[in-house]
């Protein structure tokens, strides 16, 4: 079953059980999806439809942390609730440990020594977990492997 049709089937689902919350943020990420087909001119593929959950994780994830700085608690609430929907369409996490693995296997390729070396680590990093881990923990875990190359 593809992500569209997951997300009609959730959203009839939704409807019936009037759940207007999960109605509301399934019906956005079903447009998402839809725009992105568009703006594409064809159907999405796997790598395609995980960079668009990806992308609406990311953009809530954002919210909620902007939320927080602000005190805003009605908001937070709603933003950590509208997470945990967009979670179900996402491939499963990976951990920072996963990550470093994944960072450190990168580096020994390339031999990579420096920090001069972060963009193309970097750069081989980020294909390998695409949509299995935040671009900020990859980054984070780049730049504390490297410096420890010194």
């Amino acid at each position: 079953m593809s992500l569209l049709q997951q997300l009609t089937s959730d959203m009839v689902s939704a409807m019936k059980n009037r759940d207007k919350e999960t109605l509301n943020v399934v019906r956005m990420l079903k447009a998402a999806v839809q725009n992105e087909q568009i703006e594409l001119g064809h159907d999405l593929s796997a790598n395609e439809e995980i960079a668009v959950m990806a992308r609406e994780y990311k953009q809530r994830k954002e919210s909620l942390e902007e939320f927080e700085k602000a005190g805003r608690e009605d908001l937070i609430n709603q933003a950590k609730n509208e997470l945990a929907i967009v979670e179900k369409y996402m491939p499963k996490q990976l951990s920072k440990d996963e990550v470093t693995k994944i960072v450190k296997e990168v580096i020994d390729e390339l031999n990579a020594s420096s920090m001069k070396n972060f963009g193309q680590v970097m750069g081989s990093v980020m294909p390998k977990v695409q949509g299995q881990a935040d671009g900020k923990l990859v980054n984070q875990v780049v730049k504390e492997q490297l410096s420890k190359q010194y």
